[in-house]
């Protein structure tokens, strides 16, 4: 039988060819310097010469023992058909004989795919077979796949992850008076910027992972990697909203959010800043991760899959961001700009971690957009603060000359504002910032930073505005309490926060000079024309003297004690002050003229003059003191 011999002859040669090659695969294996990869180059060649022995034998040995090994595989994969239970909560002995069947399926299939069609087809309809079943299998390990990845999730406690916050700014668009304790917290932000904590999570049970990882093989092995991988995205991307929804992220429309009311927006803007850190450095870290466990031997498939997993939900939040930025540049949306630039920033190398592969190079660019468009608006909202300032107009005088709401909004806005000083220098010197900056000088503590010169220019503008206003009072010693109590304000605010490293002690001690000079002005305004009266002039009888000076008295003591000066301190000076010149006058007065009779003419004693002064600038819970005199 020539034909007979033929093949076996062939059959021989072609054993020998592959025990040969097997031989200097061990060989070459027992050389203990070989890399990894070049080991696993090894071990793949094996596996094909083990697959080609199979394939050859199958030749000699006819289609007997290859239709006995579908015949076995079909049987363990058609008995869960008929079964509602899951393979993989029936026990790891179950799934292993499972995935050992599959892979059976797939080995008659490569060894029919050898043969030559004779035999009236058998082949092809073992094949045809061998290809329904593993179809089965396939659709079957799909649904494994997902009950998996639902039943055996993980979730973090959020309440574990913490960031830094930040001090929140009440803004009010009449300028009405901001309590100055919402900024006595500002130092406490972090501004270390980047953490240098890991937070990995696990997203998946750990003892799971060598589950997934035999189905993803058997069905990437089998042709299915696509189905394979449709499924994990569809799971992961589900998992990803879920987590979203967590983070009580609502998916607003660019059109909700232009439409909102800014109180709602500056909520939802503070839950976008801590979900944005904790998507990117944890949950999409860990996701990152967990793909490439999953497929990261089986080529870009785990960066392709994390991509789409990923796109949609970063596109939301980056989308959001873009909404925000739009505008219109209010004074109360620059701490949020702020907030969602830096939380970006800070993210930058985060980011380049996750799609540093030039195939989502459109990622990137759409987070790059995003941190411009946000750096700009901040800058463009800074600097129309400044002319909001000198816009802002009185028709009336401020009552009892008071500290202006005008005063106590800009000076805490901009105390709240040093808490991002090294972000506006960077921002202030270039609109579009290299985001690693070289930081061997701290910019932001320098009084000739770009933004210190930017603060020194607003509280010019501030003090441009409260002298108009000062102008509305129609008395002139009022005026000087006006402007003595705004810039006295105005010089603790810097003195005692870190504005002061923006301004300098040479701002200062001229500001000091200022509000002191108005006080010296109040006093020569109120009291010099008062004690005059007490001066013989040689024309004025003594009984009109003292009734002149004591109806003065009265009158400033009535319209004065119902004045305002809120710094104690500032107004326990002024009345010292103020009593150091008159009470010196009147005592001298007195002395002078106590043998002319005089006590008869006089209303008060010194002593009861000097409490009376005390009662001046305390405002309109003041009662009147001694009322019985009047």
């Amino acid at each position: 039988m020539p034909g007979c011999q033929s093949m076996t002859t062939t059959y021989e040669g072609e054993q020998h060819v592959i025990a040969a090659a097997q031989h200097i695969l061990k060989v070459l294996g027992e050389n203990k310097n070989l890399t990894g990869d070049f080991r696993r180059v090894l071990t793949e060649l094996d596996s094909h010469l083990s697959a080609m022995t199979i394939i050859t034998e199958s030749k000699r040995r006819g289609f007997s023992e290859v239709e006995e090994q579908l015949k076995c595989a079909e049987r363990k994969v058609m008995r869960w058909e008929s079964n509602p239970s899951l393979i993989w909560d029936s026990g790891p002995t179950e799934a292993s004989e499972y995935i050992q069947a599959v892979n059976e399926i797939h080995t008659v299939m490569e060894t029919l795919g050898g043969l030559s069609m004779n035999d009236h087809g058998r082949p092809k309809e073992l094949a045809f077979r061998a290809q329904c079943v593993q179809q089965i299998a396939m659709s079957r390990l799909e649904e494994e796949l997902y009950h998996i990845l639902v039943q055996h999730k993980q979730s973090f406690e959020l309440k574990n992850i913490s960031f830094p916050s930040r001090v929140d700014f009440v803004y009010d668009e009449s300028f009405v008076s901001v309590e100055d304790e919402i900024v006595n917290d500002t130092s406490q932000r972090d501004k270390s910027g980047r953490e240098s904590n890991e937070y990995i999570v696990d997203l998946i049970d750990p003892l799971l992972i060598p589950d997934i990882k035999s189905i993803a093989s058997v069905m990437f092995a089998s042709g299915y990697d696509r189905e394979f991988c449709e499924a994990f995205i569809g799971n992961r991307k589900d998992a990803l909203d879920e987590h979203l929804s967590n983070l009580e992220i609502q998916k607003l429309s660019i059109d909700d959010v232009l439409n909102s009311e800014w109180d709602i927006l500056s909520c939802e803007i503070k839950k976008w800043v801590r979900a944005v850190k904790i998507i990117i450095r944890v949950y999409l870290a860990s996701e990152k991760q967990f793909c490439n466990q999953i497929l990261g031997d089986f080529g870009s498939h785990d960066s392709y899959c994390f991509v789409e997993i990923s796109r949609a939900s970063i596109f939301y939040l980056l989308n959001f961001g873009e909404a925000i930025a739009l505008g219109p540049y209010n004074p109360e949306k620059l701490f949020r700009f702020l907030d969602m630039y830096e939380v970006l920033a800070d993210l930058h190398l985060d980011m380049e971690g996750l799609f540093s592969e030039v195939a989502n190079s459109f990622v990137m660019s759409e987070f790059h957009d995003l941190l411009r468009r946000l750096g700009a608006s901040a800058i463009t909202t800074f600097l129309e603060f400044q002319n909001a300032i000198a816009l802002n107009a009185s028709i009336h005088p401020f009552p009892r000359g008071e500290i202006h709401p005008l005063t106590r909004y800009v000076m805490n806005y901009i105390t709240t504002l040093t808490a991002y000083g090294d972000t506006l220098n960077l921002l202030l010197k270039d609109p579009n910032p290299v985001l690693e900056t070289d930081s061997g000088q701290d910019i932001c503590t320098s009084a000739f930073s770009p933004m210190g010169c930017h603060l020194r220019s607003i509280t010019s503008t501030l003090e441009s505005n409260l002298i108009r206003k000062s102008k509305l009072y129609k008395d002139g010693s009022l005026e000087h309490i006006f402007l003595m109590n705004n810039i006295h304000y105005m010089v603790q605010k810097v003195k005692g926060s870190e504005l002061r490293l923006f301004f300098g002690d040479e701002w200062i001690r001229k500001h000091n000079g200022k509000f002191q000079q108005h006080a010296t002005s109040y006093e020569r305004a109120t009291w010099s024309f008062v004690v005059s009266l007490l001066r013989d002039d040689g024309r004025t009888s003594l009984k009109e003297r003292c009734r002149r000076f004591s109806n003065a008295f009265n009158d400033v003591y009535k319209i004065q004690t119902r004045w305002c000066i809120p710094d104690l301190q500032l107004r326990e000076d002024l009345q010292i002050s103020t009593s150091q010149k008159v009470i010196p006058a009147y005592r001298a007065f007195l002395a002078i003229n106590s043998r002319n009779g005089s006590d008869k003419y006089i209303k008060y004693t010194s002593d009861d003059m000097e409490k009376m002064l005390l009662d001046l600038f305390a405002g309109p819970s003041m009662s009147l003191r001694n009322s019985h005199r009047w």
